[in-house]
């Protein structure tokens, strides 16, 4: 037995009985100063992460905000730094795995503390004392400001952490919430019949969780669930992780999130949940609100005869994320599209004379095209929008932040310029060009991928004329813009052969009609054609 699991006195503690008076195995446990690490809120609804790589062994010594492991969300590849400092013991998952927000991801001992065991139990201080927790004082979880709410960076992702100076209104909601926690769950047994007591995740109130954002789970489920299994969680009195689509869900249909939650006994709501639940609500009228059971895993289809080259790629990370998006802008948007062919040839030689007036700007069709669509959102700002469904309002944004479609290894991303209204063409390329190199290189922080309100596609590098792009959800619209090819063309009732582009405008037919999006498009094309007409809203 090593030296973390003995008493103070130095000589090994009395083995556990249970109320038959049978010797209990000891487990290995923790130091009374381990801390858990969570997984911290992502942001953007986003629930879960896999894990790509574990950048630190099992035993290695950390320093406060050194990276541990790297995840990859389906916005972007992070390195996640740890905020506390100790001997890292323990790994929750191995590569390849999805970790759910506010489940562990490490557990941090003091310097001198051993890797804990593979399976081993955690157990609280009490319990190690043969105290029950349930009557042992309750001070530390009710403390705002206590040792271990003071410990930490406070900066593990952006805006998320442990956080350094909580009020009380928040430390004591998370206190009530441990309580009503404490209150609803019932005690488990071993199976001689023995009450154990429930180990739970510490958390900034006075506990030892390291997210303060991320929801506390404890390590048991009744007896559905083995208590060596560290990502087992107890039945929710609240809704925990929802994204904010399934809340919209639930809301259309009618469906109570907390009832639900508690009935699936996890700590993150899926699509899927509500919709059974929707469907059992259905299927018996006069129950508002009725929680379905937890929908059946999803099986293999048969419709399809497997053939001797088949490959089955997984659909995760950036692809499954893609994948989603699309489907709910599919799903919930009722969008129509309409197109323009424009005479790029203004553009072409707008774009080669400030290059020759400014050679190191590096600007290009695209720095343009970001250009004319700012000033034409300028004129047109319904289409620098969003629908709130719960609210039933349309949010018309002040601020332009622009995305825009880019491709890279992990497939495709939307990188913002945010603020783009106050850049000037040049400040535009030199913001798209770093965007771009970060896509390419995987290096773009969740920060740099969300926030949109609209997004402009140059599909046209790919040699296609024209598409009917998805609108990137939860924006009103989308610019998607042709390659640029020579073609026959009149002008000054002559024929003549110029530079032409085809320009797409699919948008939210709940924002506007076709008349301003016919106008919004008819700018954009203007632009194309007379670029110095821009400078009259420069």
């Amino acid at each position: 037995m090593s030296a973390s699991s003995r008493s103070s006195s130095g000589q090994a503690p009395t083995p556990r009985r249970s109320s038959s008076g049978e010797a209990l195995a000891e487990p290995r446990i923790e130091t009374p100063d381990a801390k858990v690490f969570a997984l911290p809120d992502l942001g953007e609804g986003l629930t879960e992460a896999e894990i790509v790589e574990w950048l630190v062994e099992e035993g290695d010594e950390i320093t406060v905000d050194q990276p541990v492991v790297v995840v990859e969300t389906a916005k972007a590849t992070v390195d996640v730094p740890c905020p506390f400092a100790g001997r890292l013991t323990t790994r929750h998952g191995a590569a390849g795995e999805v970790v759910q927000v506010g489940a562990p991801l490490v557990t941090v001992g003091a310097a001198d503390a051993e890797p804990a065991m593979a399976g081993a139990r955690q157990y609280r201080e009490e319990e190690r004392a043969g105290v029950d927790p349930a009557q042992a004082p309750r001070e530390a979880a009710t403390e705002p400001n206590g040792a271990d709410a003071q410990e930490g960076s406070g900066a593990v992702l952006i805006g998320y952490g442990t956080g350094s100076g909580h009020g009380a209104g928040s430390a004591s909601r998370r206190a009530r919430r441990a309580s009503t926690r404490r209150a609803s769950s019932g005690p488990r047994s071993s199976s001689a019949g023995e009450a154990l007591a429930e180990p739970v995740y510490r958390d900034d109130a006075g506990l030892d969780t390291a997210s303060a954002s991320a929801p506390a789970y404890s390590t048991s489920m009744g007896d559905s669930a083995s208590v060596d299994d560290p990502t087992s969680v107890d039945e929710p009195t609240a809704v925990r992780v929802i994204s904010p689509i399934v809340r919209r869900l639930a809301h259309e249909h009618g469906v109570d999130l907390a009832a639900l939650s508690q009935a699936h006994g996890h700590g993150v709501l899926r699509r899927a949940d509500v919709e059974a639940a929707a469907q059992s609500s259905a299927a018996a009228p006069g129950s508002v609100g009725a929680v379905a059971a937890p929908a059946p895993a999803p099986t293999r289809a048969t419709g399809a005869r497997s053939g001797a080259g088949e490959e089955r790629v997984p659909l995760t990370g950036v692809r499954r994320a893609i994948a989603e998006k699309l489907s709910t802008s599919r799903r919930e948007i009722p969008d129509a599209t309409t197109w323009v062919d424009a005479d790029a040839t203004g553009l072409l030689a707008a774009k080669d004379e400030l290059r020759k007036a400014y050679p190191d700007s590096g600007i290009g069709v695209l720095a343009l095209l970001a250009r004319i669509c700012v000033s034409a959102l300028r004129r047109f700002p319904e289409l620098n929008a969003s629908v709130d469904v719960e609210a039933q309002e349309i949010v018309r944004h002040g601020a332009i932040n622009l995305g825009f479609a880019a491709q890279s290894p992990r497939g495709l991303v939307v990188p913002v310029v945010h603020d783009a209204h106050e850049l000037t063409t040049r400040e535009l390329a030199a913001a798209l060009r770093d965007l771009t190199a970060g896509a390419r290189e995987g290096s773009l922080s969740p920060a740099q991928l969300t926030g949109g309100t609209f997004t402009l596609n140059n599909y046209g590098v790919f040699g296609v004329d024209g598409s009917t792009p998805i609108i990137n959800h939860p924006e009103a619209a989308m610019i998607g813009v042709g390659r640029i090819i020579e073609r026959p063309w009149v002008v000054d009732h002559e024929l003549a052969v110029r530079s032409v582009t085809q320009i797409g405008l699919t948008f939210d037919h709940r924002v506007c009609d076709g008349g301003s999006a016919g106008g919004f498009l008819r700018a954009i094309a203007d632009g194309v054609e007379r670029p110095v007409a821009l400078l009259a809203d420069l």
